[in-house]
């Protein structure tokens, strides 16, 4: 039977924390520098923009894949060597990005580093690990948004250096990156136990397993898949909206409106503290509302640049202050399968993102930016009717203590419930 072993708390140092949150965007941002070069990746590899919109789909899919697949693999190995050996995978696949030389190729290489680059789902529940319960959510709010933190900024950043050395260059930097980031974080990672012990494939079932188990995380899962959907249906439709008329934004400057969207990261940070106070499911119904007040405003915004940028910071404040909260409220679960639930929340995060993206590229031969909105709305009043709906009930968590680890009978330590 496998047997829980409790990290020890207060282990995570400022400089540690900050050194986990650059790392989690490092690896994140990876899914993302595709994303504002869909017409420069098009006309170089002479392909339609709207076929090129398919490489954020296979990004993702392939991350899906590989947090489902690897990410469990956090709660059974060292992750001080686990974590640099996949930092190593992924700058192979950014290299092969690098050199595709055509859209099928690079739509292949970038499902491969999609699998690989999954080091920031290890680190946010290793985070988890090494705080104490007291102040958990601050510290997983931190890692967290320095997640948030690399999508946005990945946009920015891949504009700025496609303009001046080409689209390959992005991938060329980023495999550097990642690699010294192996080295950085093989000596920075404190020596860790596994938290359990289980054979590959019951670990795999496990992840269903304490899905089904727990109630709140169901629920939660719904309203992070559809968060995640929201976000990824916006900002690739953004991509064509921006680069399109009225506006027809290069590269670099559609990039630049990722920094609009960092003011959802402070926001993130507070999302943490609101969790640690108890908070959490109050302003997740909150943020819900902001997030569909957003797209009202997008709809707004087809030809008014000012508008889209109040809907950008909107909706990133929304957003990822919700999905901050949810992976919160998830680690009070079960303090010896973080990484397995935030496998669970990561996969149906990035497969709510993949059909985001999907739906994005899908309405916009069609609707264009009108569907785009009028389909985000729709996303948020479903996700406002699963909140009001489990906010006394199913979404309740009743937090696990640090201490003692779970009893074979599977009964649970219980503390006040994190609402």
């Amino acid at each position: 039977m496998a047997t829980a072993r409790r990290a020890p708390p207060g282990r995570m140092s400022p400089r540690l924390t900050f050194l986990l949150a650059v790392a989690a965007g490092a690896a994140i941002g990876n899914l993302y520098w595709t994303q504002p070069l869909l017409g420069v990746i098009a006309g170089d590899l002479r392909t339609a923009t709207t076929t090129a919109g398919w490489l954020v789909t296979a990004t993702q899919l392939g991350y899906a894949a590989g947090v489902l697949l690897l990410v469990p693999l956090g709660d059974v190995l060292d992750r001080r060597r686990f974590v640099p050996l996949m930092l190593t995978l992924s700058a192979v696949a950014l290299l092969l990005c690098a050199l595709a030389p055509s859209i099928g190729v690079l739509g292949l290489a970038l499902g491969v580093l999609g699998v690989t680059t999954i080091s920031g789902q290890i680190l946010t529940p290793l985070a988890g690990d090494l705080a104490g319960a007291a102040h958990r959510g601050r510290v997983v709010g931190v890692v967290g948004s320095g997640t948030l933190t690399g999508i946005l900024a990945s946009r920015t950043i891949s504009g700025l250096v496609a303009e001046t050395a080409g689209w390959r260059a992005i991938f060329a930097v980023a495999a550097v990156v990642a690699v010294l980031l192996a080295i950085v974080l093989r000596r920075a990672i404190p020596p860790l136990p596994p938290r359990t012990r289980m054979p590959y494939p019951r670990l795999l079932a496990s992840v269903v397993a304490v899905v089904v188990r727990e109630r709140a995380a169901r629920w939660t899962l719904v309203l992070a898949g559809v968060g995640f959907a929201a976000f990824s249906l916006f900002w690739t439709a953004l991509t064509f909206l921006l680069s399109g008329p009225p506006f027809r934004y290069p590269a670099p400057v559609i990039g630049l409106f990722g920094l609009a969207g960092l003011a959802g990261v402070l926001s993130g940070l507070r999302g943490g503290r609101l969790h640690d106070r108890g908070w959490s499911l109050p302003a997740t119904g909150v943020a819900w509302a902001v997030a569909l007040g957003a797209f009202v405003v997008a709809a707004f915004a087809g030809r008014t640049v000012a508008l889209v940028v109040v809907a950008v910071v909107l909706l990133d404040v929304a957003l990822q202050t919700q999905a901050l909260l949810n992976r919160a409220r998830l680690f009070a679960l079960d303090d010896a399968a973080r990484s397995r639930l935030n496998t669970a929340l990561a996969t149906s995060n990035f497969i709510g993102a993949a059909g985001g993206s999907a739906a994005a590229t899908t309405l916009w031969p069609v609707g264009g930016w009108t569907a785009v909105t009028i389909t985000g709305m729709a996303l948020c009043c479903f996700a406002l009717v699963v909140w009001a709906r489990g906010r006394r009930g199913p979404l309740v968590v009743h937090a696990a203590v640090d201490a003692p680890p779970r009893q074979p009978s599977g009964e649970p330590g219980l503390t006040r419930p994190v609402s």
